[in-house]
């Protein structure tokens, strides 16, 4: 079914089944996280190899590392683009055309040519595909999250917003597990020759399986009413700075923690275990997998912490945890001790699956209907931006110079940053999201 503005008088209000959204919500965070963790860990373990040999180890890691953090600082643009089509055409066609872009963008990483090849354009295409993901994925994570709290029954929008939060530990395992997989079966040789583009080309498959089901989706009742009494808002981008910029850095501050704390946990783990820790990389990897189940586990749990409880007590209480946390790096990464490591890695992405579960369902709550698509999506990536983009090189930097505490004292301040910021935000558990 369409729905247009012109004839809003006679537009039902159509209702997705129960099953239907939260696949649709689900799926599209997987493809998600799937496509970036596997984008994250070839940076790490190829990228450097392949696309900067010209450079020294340290530094091609870290020419690497940056191109990472390209995505971080397209998916705000990202937001824009796409959270202006999704105020204004709909969170329905918004989530496909995202979807399309992020999945298409990863696909051409599995097939470009190496430095060995082409030259400097390897590297320069790498960035261009990199960029093109980064954008798409500004728009997927905000329409994933609406597609499920829009339609979420009364007292559940919680629950119903968590489920695109598991598509994290479901995408990372994936990820992760393709690569043991892939390190398991081949010789270091093959994989850096051919064997580490399976994982970009195959998500392929998960694309045309989320493009499926998105596809048979009606728009979200929430969305109806706005077309229904023509509120939809003409630039949702101008609407948010100019009218909500209190709310945007407030919710921006509060996801900081959230991103600097997954980032330390995975890319930041994995790179400073197989370098300065002597771990080999099956070893952090299988670490991580088992560590990503407590993150699973700990996301519904999250949700009906912040149903019973409430979304600001939650969050702060939550990241206090992470304060106090950040205080026992040094205790826990030491070489030799794969134990303290796998423990040190349970304990921060079981945190981490209190502190994500949440957010998606707060940042899309602190918005009118109108302009909550743009709003949802610019306070996640921005703090994209500022927790993510530059977190494995920050906490690389700060490693090496300072020690190993000094990571955990930088998570600390992000966690009292986002502390401060959920302090200042109203409690929106009883708030009625069909405002406009």
């Amino acid at each position: 079914m369409e729905y247009s503005a012109s004839n809003n008088d006679s537009i039902p209000t159509t209702h997705n089944s129960k099953t239907r959204v939260l696949l649709a919500s689900l799926v599209g965070t997987t493809i998600e996280f799937f496509d970036f963790y596997i984008y994250a860990t070839a940076a790490v373990l190829v990228f450097p190899h392949l696309f900067f040999p010209a450079s020294s180890s340290g530094a091609a890691t870290l020419q690497s590392l940056a191109v990472f953090a390209v995505a971080f600082i397209a998916r705000p643009i990202g937001a824009a683009i796409f959270g202006h089509l999704g105020d204004r055409v709909g969170r329905k066609a918004t989530l496909v055309a995202a979807l399309l872009l992020m999945g298409l963008s990863t696909v051409c990483i599995g097939l470009l040519p190496t430095y060995a090849h082409i030259g400097i354009f390897a590297p320069l295409l790498l960035i261009i595909c990199r960029l093109c993901q980064g954008l798409g994925l500004g728009g997927e994570w905000s329409g994933a999250i609406l597609l499920a709290t829009e339609n979420a029954p009364e007292g559940q929008r919680a629950w119903y917003g968590m489920f695109p939060q598991l598509g994290a530990p479901i995408g990372f395992i994936l990820a992760a597990g393709t690569f043991l997989i892939l390190g398991a079966t081949m010789p270091n040789e093959s994989f850096l020759q051919w064997g580490w583009r399976i994982p970009f080309i195959a998500s392929a498959v998960l694309v045309f399986l989320g493009l499926y089901i998105r596809l048979k989706l009606h728009e979200t009742p929430a969305f109806q009413r706005v077309l229904k009494k023509q509120k939809e808002t003409n630039i949702p981008f101008k609407e948010v700075f100019s009218h909500h910029g209190k709310t945007l850095f407030l919710g921006t501050i509060g996801a900081v923690c959230t991103f600097v704390l997954f980032y330390l946990m995975t890319v930041f783990a994995l790179n400073w275990g197989t370098t300065a820790l002597g771990y080999s990389r099956a070893d952090v990897l299988k670490m991580q997998l088992i560590a990503t189940v407590c993150f699973g586990i700990f996301i519904p749990i999250s949700a009906i912490l912040a149903e019973k409880f409430g979304r600001k007590k939650t969050s702060i209480v939550i990241c206090a945890l992470v304060a106090i946390f950040g205080l026992s790096f040094q205790y826990f990464l030491v070489p030799n001790a794969p134990v303290l490591m796998t423990v040190f890695l349970c304990i921060g992405l079981s945190i981490m699956g209190l502190t994500y579960g949440p957010i998606g369902t707060i940042l899309s709550e602190i918005y009118p209907t109108s302009i909550r698509y743009t709003g949802s999506a610019l306070s996640f990536n921005l703090a994209g931006i500022l927790g993510a983009s530059f977190a494995p090189l920050i906490a690389n930097n700060l490693a090496t110079n300072y020690g190993i505490s000094s990571v955990g004292y930088y998570l600390s301040i992000a966690a009292i940053l986002s502390l401060i910021a959920f302090a200042a935000i109203q409690e929106t558990k009883n708030k009625d999201i069909n405002q406009l």
